[in-house]
């Protein structure tokens, strides 16, 4: 299996640090509001990661943390005359329930910051003992960036070039003995949620927050750490600082990162008035269609989001579950062994599975791995007679859903109640063509189109989709 390493800028065979384990650390969202399509794009890529290295039998250890401390969280408490504690435990859940909504599995652990205050201070505290941090007058500890000789290898940003061409690494304040000093501690503002600590009352910087939690829940090294290519600099080059000066050792052996989301070619903004929230996403659409539209490209390249993507993504994801569909009407049958012939049909299946496997163990190219199954429904629609076995259904509908499940499409549909009115015009239609009435069930079948209802004749009887 090979996977691009954002340290190394090339593709690397994967080897874990222990056999058949692997620990990965994916960077989670500030909780202060509903999550955007833009976090959601991360969530349902690195949860496609960690299910297809499942799949392959390893072991996951799967850490991804909530923010629930930040200046975004305060501001908003302050705005709502709420606490930051509030905020964060609403969001957290709201969170949640669109990870749901995505069928992104809940991560093995979801630290959260505000948990794990004593594990930073001590992190801080190792720093300073070694030489890596010093607190300033008012309390503020601060990271000695050029102390550690391998800071920039992640971005691959030169440190002299910082200070000139890269003002987002600094921090406000004269009291730093740098200026590419960077904060792991700071003091508290009037009003601000803070801890106690040996240098003042405070709260501590975002970038240390993930290298303590990395360390409790997976240890000083890990295999792969990811998160949005917007988190290398300075986040990540900061984590990397901290974890390898505190702990001695190599941080991540593997760092993968998700390209950007635009909306209609542009940059997602507020301003722009082109900021959709999940939610904003799920009046529209079943956030399966979203997560089918994700997994649809590489997760290196740039993705655009638009209707009209949106729209082949849903016509896309139900060709899939119409096969699915039509599988499970067949599988209805008697119960039957496979036919003569059915064993090498099947097995014909074993190609399409063998493309998928080596699409995602090419760097999780979950485009083409979408492609093979593509390529399987075709199959299986061309190969599926109406005499068919009931066992060649099965075998069918089990290699569908063994790759759907892996890239977390569910391949069953919800059930959907219909109202009344609805019912009673599909029953009266199936009454008109029992009576060999075509014109009234054409006239029917006409009215539930404009409703949004989609009707289809089978060999097994009618069934219905919405528009």
């Amino acid at each position: 299996m090979k996977l691009y390493n954002t340290l190394t800028k090339r593709e690397e065979e994967f080897k874990p640090i222990e056999e058949g384990k692997v620990r990965m650390y994916v960077c989670g969202p500030t909780v202060y509001n509903l999550i955007h399509i833009g976090n959601a794009r991360p969530m349902i890529l690195f949860d496609t990661v960690r299910r297809y290295f499942e799949y392959k039998g390893y072991e996951v250890s799967y850490v991804s943390n909530f923010t629930d401390v930040d200046d975004k969280i305060i501001a908003k408490a302050i705005e709502e005359g709420s606490t930051s504690e509030e905020v964060a435990e609403r969001y957290i859940e709201e969170c949640k329930k669109d990870m749901a909504a995505m069928n992104v599995r809940p991560a093995t652990v979801h630290p959260r910051a505000t948990q794990e205050i004593d594990g930073m201070i001590e992190m801080i505290r190792t720093l300073i003992d070694k030489g890596y941090a010093y607190p300033a007058e008012d309390g503020t500890v601060y990271f000695r960036t050029r102390k550690f000789d391998g800071y920039g290898k992640l971005s691959h940003k030169n440190i002299d070039d910082l200070e000139g061409g890269h003002r987002s690494i600094q921090v406000t304040g004269n009291l730093k003995e740098d200026p590419l000093d960077f904060v792991l501690w700071k003091p508290k503002k009037e009003g601000e949620p803070y801890w106690e600590s040996p240098w003042c009352q405070g709260r501590p910087g975002w970038h240390i927050e993930c290298s303590v939690m990395s360390k409790k829940y997976l240890g000083d090294e890990i295999d792969i750490h990811a998160g949005g290519e917007d988190l290398v600099f300075p986040h990540h080059e900061n984590e990397i600082a901290q974890s390898e000066a505190a702990n001695g050792k190599p941080f991540a052996h593997y760092w993968m990162h998700n390209a950007f989301l635009n909306i209609d070619n542009k940059k997602m903004s507020k301003s722009l008035g082109n900021f959709f929230t999940v939610r904003d996403i799920q009046e529209k659409y079943d956030l399966q269609v979203l997560r089918f539209f994700m997994i649809s490209a590489h997760y290196r390249s740039p993705l655009n989001f638009s209707d009209e993507l949106m729209e082949a993504a849903k016509n896309g994801l139900e060709r899939i579950l119409n096969a699915a569909d039509m599988l499970r009407r067949h599988m209805e049958k008697p119960e039957d062994a496979l036919l003569e012939g059915e064993a090498e049909v099947l097995a014909g299946t074993d190609a399409f599975v063998g493309k998928f496997e080596a699409s995602m163990e090419d760097d999780f190219n979950t485009a083409d791995a979408v492609s093979a199954v593509f390529e399987l429904v075709k199959y299986i629609n061309t190969s599926l007679k109406e005499d068919s076995s009931r066992a060649l259904a099965e075998g069918f509908y089990q290699k569908l859903q063994m790759l759907c499940d892996i890239l977390g499409i569910i391949i069953e549909r919800k059930e959907e109640v219909l109202d009344e009115e609805i019912e009673a015009l599909i029953a009266a239609r199936q009454e008109a063509r029992k009576a060999k009435d075509f014109a009234k069930a054409d006239e029917i079948r006409d009215k539930l189109k404009d409703m949004g209802i989609l009707l289809k004749d089978t060999r097994e009887g009618v069934t219905w989709t919405r528009a």
